[in-house]
C-alpha cells in the first residue's frame, strides 16, 4: 500500500487545493485518503491506485499551531 502512496502523492500533491495524502481507513478497510482544502479539488483525482481505494477528504485548509 505504501507505494501506491508514492504513486498517488506523486500524481496529486501538486494540484491546486490538495493538502495532503495518507493511508486510511473507509468502513474499516484500508485505503487510500487525499485531503482537500475544499470539493472544487477533487476533480480527476483517481478513484483506485493499484487496486486500492481513493477516498477523498475535505479538511480546509491545514495551519501550523
Amino acid at each position: 500500500m505504501k507505494g501506491a502512496l508514492g504513486k498517488l502523492t506523486k500524481a496529486v500533491i501538486d494540484r491546486p487545493g490538495v493538502t495532503g495524502t495518507a493511508i486510511g481507513l473507509s468502513k474499516g478497510k484500508p485505503c487510500l485518503k487525499v485531503y482537500v482544502k475544499d470539493r472544487r479539488a477533487a476533480g480527476k483525482i483517481p478513484s483506485r491506485v493499484d487496486g486500492h481505494r481513493v477516498e477523498v477528504e475535505e479538511t480546509g485548509i491545514f495551519k501550523p499551531r
